[in-house]
């Protein structure tokens, strides 16, 4: 193969509290022995991954008041695990998911510049944000956010953390040769950051990290969010993973990040995907379908339903027709903990109807259909050319992958599906960069003497 093609970027991500991972298989893990992170770390590793990737909740989720019961409860702290991986990892990226709503950049920065030198220039952070109360009465601040505002406030925190981060110069420590210590320059460390959200000042207590600064990673589908990610991101989770929607998205926020002052190679697009491999497609097909009818229950989809509907819908047959009643976005939420992810309920429902008649499907059959991630199916040299052509399509800069059996799912890919794109030339058959930013092909950030920033303020 050519070697202009382009690069894919591959993530791992541990399958968690959600209907697509497999916890009733008789081979499933654990989801907080650590044993589990470290097979799926050193797996990805081993395939030649970019990083390893961590989704956090923060509250157990409810509906009407209860506990989900087909949940999977118990993760431990994102942060903790990662730099537990590190100590058994070498090249690996290690990207957590921490919320802007309810933590201080002081501590955000302290806590990614640490694990950026902990890892040897490896930490990423996949900014996120809440909004909603019942998420927030875990926290001090509680649900304190209007939803509008949820961006400005994390916009802030970035630029927060980012100040801090420059608050070190790469020649801030200075060898002193009577003593042979590094000894920190008079105005290291200081910041003062005057915002809206935050008035702080100090020293921070970290030096500039391998990376300079961290990879910052984001997901965002709104305007809002996509201006967000364009302005300030690394790379962004996409949510499309098929042509044209995939390569409209792409399109779009590589505009927008040109538009915000960067360069189009500065982003990364990256879709989350599941994979079925097989040795014929058929094969491969019939153990999809097997897979999502046991993931996607009768109550499973009542549920995914509830949410957008916002409405009990207990009494309606699985196996029956979907509800012909409109949604009810005016009521107290019945689904709780659940980000919600359908911009308009209304033309949601009435989408999944139409499909639904078009395709005479079930309820539960229009959930399997329609609440997927983007599945990759087929046999192992089906889908390397599908992960290429895709990404050289521009339909993304690569994938985060997942496998619906944790932690062993990641091994058949790994074995099966790496060394084909390796010999199509569109993946590593080793690690040449010393840092994640080396790896993902972003450019370097360093910060000099001359150009120190000690101040920052909303953008």
């Amino acid at each position: 193969m050519s070697t202009s093609r382009k690069q894919v970027i591959l993530g791992a991500y541990l399958g968690g509290v959600n209907h697509h991972t497999a916890w009733w298989h008789p081979r499933a893990g654990s989801q907080i022995d650590f044993a589990t992170f470290e097979h799926t770390a050193r797996t990805a590793e081993r395939g030649r991954f970019d990083f390893f990737f961590l989704a956090e909740g923060l509250i157990l989720r409810e509906r009407a008041g209860q506990i989900f019961d087909q949940d999977i409860i118990g993760r431990p702290d994102t942060l903790t695990v990662l730099a537990s991986i590190a100590a058994v990892t070498e090249h690996l990226g290690l990207a957590g998911t921490i919320n802007t709503t309810f933590n201080e950049p002081y501590e955000l920065a302290r806590q990614f510049a640490s694990l950026d030198h902990l890892s040897g220039g490896r930490a990423a952070w996949n900014v996120v944000t809440s909004f909603d109360a019942f998420t927030g009465q875990n926290f001090r601040r509680g649900g304190y956010l209007d939803p509008a505002d949820r961006y400005a406030r994390a916009e802030e925190t970035l630029n927060a953390v980012h100040a801090l981060w420059d608050s070190w110069n790469d020649d801030d420590l200075v060898a002193d040769q009577s003593s042979g210590r590094f000894l920190a320059r008079a105005d290291a460390g200081k910041f003062a950051f005057h915002g809206t959200q935050f008035d702080i000042a100090g020293r921070f207590t970290v030096p500039r990290s391998p990376q300079g600064r961290p990879v910052i990673l984001q997901a965002g589908v709104s305007p809002q969010g996509r201006a967000f990610a364009a302005a300030n991101a690394d790379a962004i989770f996409s949510p499309y993973g098929k042509l044209p929607e995939a390569a409209e998205f792409y399109r779009d926020v590589k505009t927008r990040a040109v538009a915000a002052g960067r360069s189009a190679d500065e982003i990364k697009i990256l879709p989350s995907a599941s994979f079925v491999l097989g040795d014929t497609e058929a094969e491969a097909v019939e153990k999809y379908h097997a897979i999502r009818n046991e993931q996607v229950t009768g109550q499973t989809a009542l549920i995914l339903l509830e949410q957008i509907w916002n409405r009990d819908l207990s009494g309606y047959d699985p196996d029956g027709p979907v509800p012909t009643i409109d949604p009810d976005p005016d009521a107290a939420p019945i689904i709780q903990g659940r980000a919600f992810v359908h911009q308009d309920r209304f033309a949601t429902a009435r989408r999944l109807r139409e499909v639904a008649e078009t395709k005479k499907l079930s309820l539960r059959e229009v959930v399997i259909d329609q609440f997927e991630r983007g599945p990759l199916v087929g046999t192992p040299a089906q889908v390397a050319r599908h992960i290429d052509e895709f990404v050289n399509d521009d339909g993304s800069d690569g994938f985060i992958l997942g496998s619906h059996l944790v932690p062993w799912g990641l091994d058949e890919f790994v074995d099966r599906v790496v060394p084909l794109l390796q010999d199509r030339g569109v993946l590593r058959a080793d690690y040449t960069g010393t840092t994640l930013r080396d790896n993902l092909g972003l450019p370097p950030v360093r910060s000099g003497t001359s150009d120190r920033r000690h101040a920052g303020t909303a953008r």
